[in-house]
């Protein structure tokens, strides 16, 4: 009892003499002086950038709230930079830091469970972390990790040539429940920002979307099996094999695929094209598919393209740059018209249509034009010019009701549609005189 009584003793006197020595002084000092300047700094920073200093609004911007969050860890991010500048500083200087050593791991353990509570969202992920994660992050920091490593290793069996120990198996475990959840909270912060893209259509989003989430969890996956010990170069020689198998049996859906993604890239076809295949075909491009896009006819036909056709054949795109379209349509007038008074009748009664582009703030070359296009054997052949938004077709057909207007205008002004005409000549008179008479 007395030796338990003398060593407690004993440590209270060395612990009161640390406590009282100038260097357990120098050192509450710096903290204080850290956690002033860390706390200084970070407010500096956060009241720099707006996304930062601003709360978001209900429904804001998944990456929005991720930087906000982000800046409330800048405070324990420079402290802990802080704390270990000086501890590093104060061995250099034969200084024994261990209260600020101890210090920084605190720091860290608070900061890594601010973190949790503040970006994991999952319940069961929160607790593995908290339970599991952040004890491994204290034994690596007070360096008792590669003891307890060193102990699991010795935990092993053999399935044939295959060694298998209890640290392999919760650190497959641990890495790879890590590993998912980090993949998943990725992509969806990486879909989000994918989809919020203004200037790419919905259908282009979603392939770029799904894009990235294929080739996320692919590197997700090959970290895993790193994690697990295969090795990668026969992995990598078998997959080569397969893939050169499935590229044969697979080549028109590959061509059909990887064209989507160029078609995608240049931008050579957007969903709400307007176009015109070599084959005929026409129509507005609705939505892409991974091997084919949609395009809908005005009879309400769907028709399926594969991707590869929009590469390797000739496409008119009738809407790729500018909506506007110049169309025509023809009549023809009597030799007899006054041809200068009637064009300017025609481009007045063309210009009072809604959807025809006109008015004297509109360029002269997209204004309405009546020109003579040739002279016919009943009449003089004309033509009106004009332009409009969209495809003359469907719902925007405009060529009929100007047919329609020109017509009527030229019957309100007597101007005359000629009939086909025919003149006969008469070559041997008598002859005809004759037969008439003849009994």
């Amino acid at each position: 009892m007395e030796n338990l009584v003398s060593s407690i003793q004993n440590y209270y006197q060395q612990a009161l003499e640390q406590i009282l020595s100038p260097t357990f002084l120098y050192q509450v000092g710096a903290l204080l002086i850290i956690y002033l300047v860390g706390w200084l700094a970070s407010r500096k920073v956060r009241d720099l950038f707006p996304m930062t200093r601003n709360e978001p609004q209900s429904g804001a911007h998944s990456l929005q709230t991720f930087v906000y969050r982000l800046g409330g860890t800048l405070f324990p991010v420079f402290t802990i930079t802080l704390l270990k500048l000086t501890s590093v500083l104060g061995k250099q200087y034969q200084l024994d830091a261990w209260l600020l050593e101890i210090a920084m791991i605190i720091a860290v353990m608070l900061f890594l469970n601010s973190i949790i509570s503040n970006f994991v969202v999952n319940k069961g992920i929160a607790a593995f972390l908290r339970w599991i994660g952040l004890p491994i992050v204290f034994l690596h920091l007070i360096d008792v990790l590669p003891k307890v490593i060193g102990a699991l290793e010795t935990v092993s069996f053999s399935v044939g040539n295959v060694d298998i120990s209890a640290y392999g198996i919760l650190r497959v475990l641990v890495f790879g429940i890590l590993l998912f959840w980090l993949g998943r909270a990725s992509n969806n912060m990486g879909k989000d920002i994918i989809r919020n893209q203004k200037k790419l259509d919905v259908s282009t989003k979603e392939v770029f979307a799904k894009l990235f989430e294929v080739a996320l969890f692919c590197v997700i996956f090959l970290l895993l099996l790193n994690i697990m010990g295969i090795n990668l170069t026969a992995l990598a020689v078998f997959g080569g094999a397969v893939g050169v198998g499935l590229g044969l049996g697979l080549q028109s859906i590959a061509s059909n695929f990887i064209s989507g993604i160029i078609i995608l890239l240049d931008r050579s076809l957007t969903v709400g094209d307007y176009v015109e295949l070599d084959d005929g075909s026409k129509g507005f491009v609705r939505e892409f598919k991974m091997r084919y896009a949609v395009l809908e006819t005005y009879d309400g036909k769907d028709i399926l393209v594969p991707n590869e056709k929009f590469i390797n054949s000739l496409l008119v795109n009738w809407t790729h740059k500018d909506s506007k379209q110049r169309y025509r349509i023809d009549f023809s007038v009597a030799y007899r018209t006054d041809i200068r008074s009637m064009v300017e009748i025609i481009k007045d009664a063309v210009s009072e249509h809604p959807q025809v582009i006109s008015g004297d703030d509109v360029a002269v070359e997209y204004r309405p034009d009546c020109e003579i296009d040739s002279f016919g054997d009943s009449g003089v052949n004309m033509f009106v010019e004009f332009w409009m938004e969209g495809v003359d077709d469907g719902q925007n057909r405009v060529g009929g009701d100007l047919l329609l207007m020109v017509f009527e205008t030229l019957r309100e002004h007597d101007i005359e549609i000629p009939f086909p005409q025919r003149e006969v000549r008469v070559i041997n008179e008598d002859a005809i005189k004759l037969s008439n008479t003849t009994p």
